[in-house]
């Protein structure tokens, strides 16, 4: 799933429970869990009360279930997400494939140091830069490194 797919943060709502619980509130009907209590029992090993072949259900969807969710780091709509959905951050593993422009990483330290009190705007610019040239001299070392 995308960023683009996203066409309502309740998505991300149904993620974050299924990531964090391994369920969805009021997803199924009494005749679902029925039906689980049932047969589960007659596929699996499993024996004792419907909270307990419940609970296997679950923990059996979380081992089972994946999800691969691809998000845009450019802008505030990922950083806004992982605040209001932690799961997202805490349920899962983060992978940056691609590579961030300059004017990106610029634009990020820039706004980082907004806060920070300093002796002149020339000093927050000159910062600025230097935070993007580290970086980017950090993943070319790195690339180095590897190769």
């Amino acid at each position: 799933m995308t960023d683009s797919q996203i066409l309502r943060e309740s998505f991300l709502e149904d993620i974050n429970n299924i990531l964090n619980t391994g369920e969805v509130p009021n997803l199924m009907q009494a005749e679902d869990k029925d039906y689980i209590n049932q047969e589960l029992p007659n596929n699996v090993k499993i024996e004792g009360s419907n909270d307990i072949i419940q609970q296997e259900f679950v923990k059996r969807v979380r081992q089972n279930f994946h999800i691969c969710l691809c998000m845009s780091p450019v802008g505030n709509d990922l950083r806004v997400r992982c605040r209001q959905f932690p799961s997202l951050v805490n349920c899962c593993t983060l992978d940056w494939f691609s590579k961030w422009p300059p004017e990106a990483l610029l634009f990020v330290s820039q706004q980082k140091l907004i806060e920070l009190e300093l002796p002149s705007e020339e000093v927050r610019d000159e910062l600025a830069k230097m935070c993007m040239l580290i970086h980017t001299s950090v993943e070319e070392s790195s690339e180095k490194f590897y190769d």
